[in-house]
């Protein structure tokens, strides 16, 4: 090694998703980035709420870094030490709160320094259903390309501003669960946040990059809360320590939208669309060079224009239903099976359902699988029609689940649009499209198109392209 010289920089990448944490180191190679070790812990994080009921989505911001932190004890202790740049995308529209000098506490570990959460709320997801669509109303109209839903963090805020203020009293800071970890990593005495992730939480001039202050202060919302905003790709600041090894001094990028950075990560040309199936699932296409959103949004649209990179603009149909459909029909799976006295682990019930739904080529059996709304009707819940007695063993079922996932997304975004586009190929990204050859072959029925597919840590590959591109 003495001999060839130093060894080459690595770069981390990292993405906090809704089940799961990845990491994935990459190294420059002959063909350009190679992932040279890659990690993935489940998080468990999912915890009741106090004040929102059962209508509240909420996660445990402790269990996620636990799950970070075991993500990278498990990477090579040697090549975390050559790691010269972080990038990290998490997920989406949610919010965590924390009290600014008290946001984490620092101490050692086996392999350097590491960090846990200290006075931080809760991480409020993109799922949390606690503002109904007569809160949301009673709202001021915010002035941006993006309708505001349940589940985006200014919409959270105004809730508990209006049924819990006392809870806003306790923080003075606040971001995605991926802002809050560059934030501790920098020490930034004011969180700094991407276009992609404050495009997500509503309230946010796409234009002009700046929040829609003055509708937010005549209404009484707390501003101070609100980060500073950057551009994705650029530099929110460096390591204070040598977290897990990695050297003191290391630049971290700005937190990235998990969707952009799966769809960096693969889409390489205009005339291709990215499928993103992972809890939830997407379909997206590149809109043209200097494509700018409309000054206002389309309630009853199906699709939205996300901001990606360099000013460019993402067409996405963005679904509420994906893997977590499947995932509570195994779940309703096993209810039932413990209800008639017998046990079996979900993992056993996955796997066993897809296998029944492969010997079935198909199912007369119609399943609209939007049990969790969606955005643009969130009153159309699911449905099942076309019930016959020979469609009714587990395997026709379950695959009339996959069929209606991938058919309800392409009603979002239909094939003409596609076609319009200048559309030729799908790549298909995302954990549930890579563990579920049903959803594949729903896919590649539906969808005239040749479809490639890539692998389960996109996302992360994705955050650390963004920052090897930079160096």
């Amino acid at each position: 090694q003495a001999a060839r010289g130093p060894a080459p920089a690595c770069v981390l990448g990292i993405d906090l998703g809704t089940t799961s944490v990845k990491t994935a180191l990459l190294v420059r190679g002959k063909q350009g980035q190679v992932v040279a070790e890659s990690c993935s812990r489940e998080t468990q994080a999912h915890t009741s709420s106090l004040e929102a009921g059962p209508q509240g989505m909420e996660q445990n911001v402790q269990k996620i870094i636990k799950a970070l932190n075991e993500c990278l004890a498990a990477l090579p202790q040697q090549q975390l030490q050559r790691v010269s740049h972080i990038g990290i995308s998490g997920q989406m529209h949610g919010i965590v709160f924390w009290k600014k000098d008290k946001g984490c506490k620092w101490t050692e570990c086996d392999t350097g320094s590491t960090f846990e959460p200290e006075e931080v709320s809760h991480l409020i997801t993109w799922q949390d259903g606690r503002c109904s669509p007569t809160f949301l109303s009673s709202l001021p109209l915010p002035q941006s390309h993006i309708s505001l839903a349940t589940g985006f963090g200014c919409a959270t805020v105004y809730w508990y501003l209006k049924k819990s203020p006392d809870f806003l009293k306790s923080y003075d800071a606040a971001g995605t669960i991926h802002d809050y970890v560059v934030a501790m990593l920098c020490d930034l005495k004011k969180p700094l946040m991407s276009v992609q992730n404050a495009a997500s939480w509503g309230y946010f001039n796409c234009r002009s990059k700046s929040w829609n202050t003055d509708i937010l202060k005549k209404s009484g919302f707390p501003v101070h809360l609100l980060p500073e905003v950057g551009d994705p790709g650029s530099i929110a600041g460096k390591t204070i320590c040598a977290w897990h090894g990695i050297p003191k001094g290391t630049k971290v990028g700005i937190a990235l939208g998990d969707f952009q950075c799966s769809v960096y990560f693969c889409l390489t040309e205009r005339t291709d669309a990215v499928l993103n199936i992972s809890t939830s699932a997407q379909l997206t296409v590149s809109m043209p060079l200097g494509f700018q959103p409309p000054e206002t949004p389309d309630p009853s649209s199906a699709v939205t224009y996300f901001p990606y990179f360099n000013g460019d603009y993402l067409a996405v149909a963005a679904s509420l239903n994906g893997g977590n459909v499947l995932a509570t029909f195994v779940d309703m799976v096993a209810q039932w099976t413990e209800e008639l006295g017998l046990q079996v682990e979900k993992s056993a019930i996955y796997t066993k359902i897809i296998e029944a739904a492969l010997a079935h080529n198909n199912s007369k059996l119609s399943i609209h699988p939007t049990i969790f709304g969606e955005r643009h009707v969130p009153g159309q819940l699911a449905s099942v029609t076309n019930i016959a007695v020979s469609d009714l063993t587990l395997g026709h079922v379950t695959r009339a689940v996959c069929h209606g996932i991938v058919e309800n997304l392409c009603s979002m975004l239909p094939v003409q649009h596609l076609m319009e586009m200048g559309v030729r190929r799908i790549l298909g990204s995302g954990s549930a499209l890579a563990r579920n050859e049903v959803l594949r072959q729903e896919v590649a029925r539906i969808f005239p198109f040749p479809v490639v597919y890539g692998k389960d840590v996109d996302a992360a590959v994705g955050a650390a392209m963004v920052m090897f591109h930079r160096k």
